[in-house]
């Protein structure tokens, strides 16, 4: 097939869009739509002190296009928490292989309102709960059954129903500010659609606002 008779997804068809966030919240509500299973996992590399890296798959549960940032929670003394209390800043990927679309971005990361991170928390499944006081996350267990001896002792305290389970101290939430964006498009022949933008980002007490967007399209 000529090159210029390749089919392609016509969202990052010319001429682009000035600003990315339209279509970003377009495409993580069609992956929603989908049937596929955790349509929101995305992939979040940190650095360590030393400038080593590491990434891990998490679940975006936010994206809010203005001031522009997506939320994920976890352990906050986990080694990502570490990492980003040394290197608050962080670069992650949502990747849809049936609908051959990828968003990269990457930016500065704050803390979430302690009111949001309550809210979420009181939102998860009780066990989910229970897991978050029971498990020093990412520090080596004997064995699997002492894991679960954890998970049953905590679950004993705090009963399989009842009263709510607090949150606690050291789980919460992390806001990625985006201050670039990649959305790509798979085509046949590595013809791939690549659309970056990037923008400046000012600081304003806890949160980031940003300037106007400066748009590349990028060769695949």
């Amino acid at each position: 097939m000529p090159f210029e008779d390749i089919p392609s997804d016509p969202s990052l068809a010319d001429p682009l869009p000035n600003e990315p966030f339209g279509l970003m919240q377009r495409w993580l509500d069609e992956a929603q739509a989908s049937s596929r299973r955790n349509p929101h996992a995305m992939s979040v590399a940190t650095v360590d002190g030393s400038g080593r890296p590491s990434s891990r798959m998490v679940l975006c549960r936010g994206f809010n296009a203005d001031p522009g940032y997506v939320v994920f929670y976890t352990n906050r003394q986990s080694p990502k928490g570490d990492d980003l209390n040394k290197q608050p800043y962080a670069a992650a990927v949502f990747h849809w292989d049936d609908q051959q679309r990828q968003i990269r971005l990457r930016g500065p990361v704050g803390l979430s309102p302690e009111s949001e991170s309550d809210a979420y928390f009181s939102a998860r499944h009780r066990m989910a709960q229970i897991a978050a006081w029971a498990s020093d996350q990412s520090v080596a267990v004997a064995s699997r059954k002492e894991l679960l001896a954890a998970l049953a002792e905590r679950e004993g305290e705090f009963g399989t129903t009842g009263a709510l389970v607090p949150r606690p101290a050291h789980w919460g939430g992390y806001r990625i500010f985006i201050e670039q964006i990649e959305l790509w498009v798979g085509a046949e022949g590595r013809a791939h659609d690549r659309a970056q933008w990037q923008r400046t980002l000012r600081r304003e007490a806890d949160e980031y606002v940003g300037g106007s967007w400066l748009l590349n399209r990028l060769q695949p």
